[in-house]
């Protein structure tokens, strides 16, 4: 939320990630400062209702439609970015379950 950071503000929150800084670690930098978000089950559920099986995972091609065409729509690139980094299987399936620890805990890879 703020325009004019220093420069020593900025070395020091680099430095709160392990490693560079890609798409991921920015997302649990972030998410770690932020106060209200929802949490886990939360996230699960809104994922719950793109998979009414209950098979714990969404289709990439149809999911990527709804986030291109729907609401807040996402741009292509925008969309890469985050198949980039969400754990798809070799079907073209999203596993939202480990895509929702990512977000709130953070990839354990990093």
């Amino acid at each position: 939320g703020k325009t004019n950071v220093s420069d020593e503000e900025l070395e020091e929150m680099l430095k709160e990630g392990k490693g560079p800084v890609n798409f991921t670690v920015f997302l649990t930098l972030f998410g770690e400062k932020l106060n209200g978000t929802d949490p886990e089950e939360s996230i699960l559920n809104a994922f719950k209702l793109f998979d009414p099986a209950g098979t714990g995972t969404v289709d990439k091609d149809e999911f990527k439609q709804l986030l291109l065409t729907q609401a807040d729509k996402f741009s292509p690139e925008e969309v890469e970015q985050m198949f980039a980094v969400m754990p798809i299987d070799d079907s073209g399936n999203i596993d939202y379950k480990s895509l929702c620890y990512i977000i709130t805990h953070g990839d354990e890879k990093e």
